[in-house]
Parts: structure tokens; sequence; C-alpha cells
């Protein structure tokens, strides 16, 4: 049976819902409703909203950690929600505001990761989707399960459809089934599976690993890959070579091959 979120967002409010954390250049959101599975709600969009335009604009993240309390990473929007507000208006602005997210973590210049545990279903596997890497416990499952109410997942489709090869997308929007973190790995959802109780030692495997290389290359790294996908070829390596071009004249860039030549560890100048 697919798990869809079907709590109320009555309760709470979007500063709760929401936790923000920083340490050593690593900066965790936290959805906090796990007795709602931590559902996508109007107060959680807007709580994502909020903290991602504070993140874009603090030069001291260098990256991101998306992760959630309860047995749950998220299952979607909040159904109940969604039903107590019947009207194209409604749905209209809910799902404008939930792609605004989606894309301000795509736009983010800091790569954004995924810790998940538990379920990730329609909007939460979008969420999933839309990170520049995921981890996730073994025990975690991934969905696009609104088929299963009548519902085809359009939005989540678009996330879904860049990370995963189309006929597998469409395998999982047209039969809403489940698939393990093993297969969301192979699929190309996520980067990496962990045991459960070694999920965040995972994490900061790859928090580190980001963090001790230069800022500069990180953000230009992020921004030209995400720009250069919607290019035709000629376009994409044109824009890279230009884009290549200008982060050689970076000073990390310089320290960074004297340092290789020098056979020392690399002392960047912007972090």
């Amino acid at each position: 049976m697919p798990i869809i979120s079907t709590g109320s967002s009555s309760a709470g409010t979007s500063a709760s819902l929401l936790q923000r954390s920083d340490r050593l250049g690593v900066t965790t959101l936290t959805m906090r409703a796990p007795e709602r599975f931590n559902a996508l709600s109007e107060d959680m969009l807007q709580a994502f909203q909020h903290a991602l335009a504070e993140i874009a604009d603090d030069s001291s993240v260098r990256c991101v950690v998306i992760a959630a309390e309860g047995k749950a990473f998220c299952a979607g929007h909040d159904l109940k929600q969604m039903r107590a507000n019947p009207t194209k208006a409604y749905y209209q602005a809910l799902f404008t505001r939930c792609s605004e997210v989606m894309q301000a973590i795509v736009n983010l210049p800091v790569p954004v990761i995924a810790k998940v545990q538990g379920i990730a279903t329609a909007a939460g596997c979008q969420l999933v989707a839309s990170c520049d890497l995921a981890v996730a416990a073994r025990s975690a499952r991934f969905a696009v399960s609104g088929i299963s109410v009548g519902l085809f997942c359009s939005t989540p489709a678009v996330a879904l459809s860049r990370n995963v090869a189309r006929k597998r997308a469409m395998e999982m929007l047209l039969t809403g089934e489940f698939i393990s973190a093993e297969q969301a790995a192979e699929w190309g959802l996520i980067n990496r599976v962990a045991e459960d109780d070694a999920l965040d030692e995972a994490l900061a495997a790859l928090t580190t690993s980001i963090c001790a290389k230069s800022a500069v290359a990180v953000r230009t790294g992020k921004a030209m890959f995400a720009r250069q996908l919607a290019m035709p070829l000629d376009e994409a390596y044109a824009f890279a070579g230009e884009t290549m071009a200008c982060n050689m004249l970076a000073e990390d860039v310089g320290e960074g091959i004297d340092a290789f030549i020098g056979k020392r560890p690399p002392q960047w100048q912007h972090r």
C-alpha cells in the first residue's frame, strides 16, 4: 500500500517545522513534522523558501544537507490540506510554490545533499531528486505514489526524469510501487547507500570531501553543470569552455596547481 501523507498542517508554525543548524561550513535543514511524515504542507514549503533564500546569501555555507526527523524522510504533499481547499487556484498556487522550492535547491550556489531515512514518496521523492546528491539508509524506500489515489505525479516527474532513465521513471510513475535504496542507487536517484546505523558517518564522509575542495570551484561547477544540461551539445561546450577559462583565473586554481606540483596540500584562498 503506498504511503502518502494525510496529516493536517494546522499544528505548528513554519519556524518550528524546519530547523537550521550550522557546523564547519555544513548547513543542515531538518524537517520536524514526524507525526505528519514531514509532509510538504504550505507552512513547510514557506519555511524552505525562507531558509533557502537566507542560505543563498550566506558565503560561509559550503554545502547543505536536507534531513528529517522520525520514521519518514518526506511523504509528499499534505493531502488533507489539499482536500480542504478544492479549487484550481489553490492547487496552482501550491504546486507553483513547491516548484519554486525545488528550483531554489537546484539554483542554490552550493551542493545540496538529501539524507534519507524511511520513505520518500511523491513530492518527497521529488525533493530527493531535486538535490544534487543523496545518501540513504539501506531501509529507505522511494516511490511516486500519486497514481494510487488517481493523481499522476506530474511535478515530481520533472525532477525524477532528470535523474532516472525514461523507462524506469515511467515505471515508477505508472505503478506507484516502491523501490529499495539499492535500486534507487542503481537507477541514479541516489548516490550512496549506508547501513541504517552508519548513515551519519556516510553523510559526514561526503560533506567532508566537498568542504575540503575550493569553494570557488564547487560553486562554479554547480552553476555550470545545471545550465549546460539544458543546452545543445555545441552550446554546452562553448559555455563550459568559457566557464573553465574564467575559473582558471581564480587564485585557488593557481594555488591548487602549485600545491600539486609541490606535492603539498593546497591552502585555499576562499573558504
